[in-house]
């Protein structure tokens, strides 16, 4: 489970040195989504490492707001729109209905864990479920 917390907070966190230099407004909007994500497992992540004071009410909305975001991912990449910048890999497209069931996996997931979160115990079982559906679609469609 440290792996896949580690591996979420570093995907996430290097998304926002990416957005530079974007010329297609399709793939923006979709580094725009992912970092929103990111932001929002930072919110949880840094409180599970003890980083940030422990708050219920901002991890619960850091998971309400994972959730909408997420499900914003498979529409975004409706549109197979590529740019150098673009970490997407062009078998999104190639095998759609897994990419967007595994989109779909994180939306439930993290919907299905907000208003979960009363202790700190919590967060480290939380953010391990979400890094796992993260994990599970960037590791065949992300560079």
């Amino acid at each position: 489970m440290k792996k896949t917390m580690t591996f979420a907070l570093i995907a996430f966190g290097t998304a926002a040195l990416a957005h530079g230099g974007v010329k297609d407004k399709d793939v923006m909007a979709r580094m725009e989504v992912m970092k929103a994500i990111g932001d929002q497992v930072k919110v949880i992540g840094t409180m599970a490492k003890g980083e940030r004071a422990f708050d219920a009410d901002a991890a619960n909305a850091a998971l309400a707001e994972l959730a909408v975001h997420s499900a914003q991912i498979a529409p975004l990449f409706e549109t197979p729109a590529q740019d150098p910048k673009s970490e997407a890999l062009p078998i999104i497209w190639e095998q759609w209905d897994d990419f967007a069931a595994l989109a779909m996996d994180t939306e439930q997931t993290a919907s299905a864990l907000a208003g979960t979160i009363t202790t700190e115990v919590d967060l480290r079982p939380a953010l391990g479920r979400i890094g796992g559906t993260c994990k599970a679609c960037h590791s065949t469609y992300r560079e």
